[in-house]
């Protein structure tokens, strides 16, 4: 049976990491009954190349495929595992909100950039 997310992340960026293991701690429940499974990318860099996704696409945003195959990239990624973490469901519908979601994704996309460079300049890849 697949995960209802699996979601790919880089542990070579710190704060990637530190947030992807607090997000495990309150997905615990999710992760436990399969329906949430998080992959470290670097340990298999092409698999999502089927996407067109490269390592360095994950090293920026995070990067999920859902139960159906269907890849989701960035904020829709949060916003997908808010949905599956209990207590978490309102972050998904504040943030995944018509009007909202538009603000949700640039902003997701502008810390990614940035943390992305933060990265890169301290020799992480």
């Amino acid at each position: 049976m697949l995960p209802k997310l699996t979601v790919w992340y880089n542990t070579r960026c710190p704060v990637c990491e530190a947030g992807i293991r607090h997000q495990q701690g309150r997905s615990l429940a999710a992760v436990k009954a399969g329906r949430l499974a998080f992959l470290d990318i670097n340990l298999e860099p092409d698999v999502l190349a089927r996407y067109g996704v490269t390592v360095d696409d994950v090293r920026r945003r995070l990067h999920a495929v859902d139960e159906e195959g269907h890849l989701l990239a960035g904020a829709d990624v949060a916003l997908a595992i808010w949905r599956l973490t209990p207590g978490q469901n309102w972050l998904a519908r504040l943030f995944g909100a018509p009007g909202v979601i538009l603000v949700t994704r640039l902003a997701y996309d502008r810390f990614a950039d940035l943390l992305f460079a933060w990265n890169r300049s301290r020799g992480r890849w």
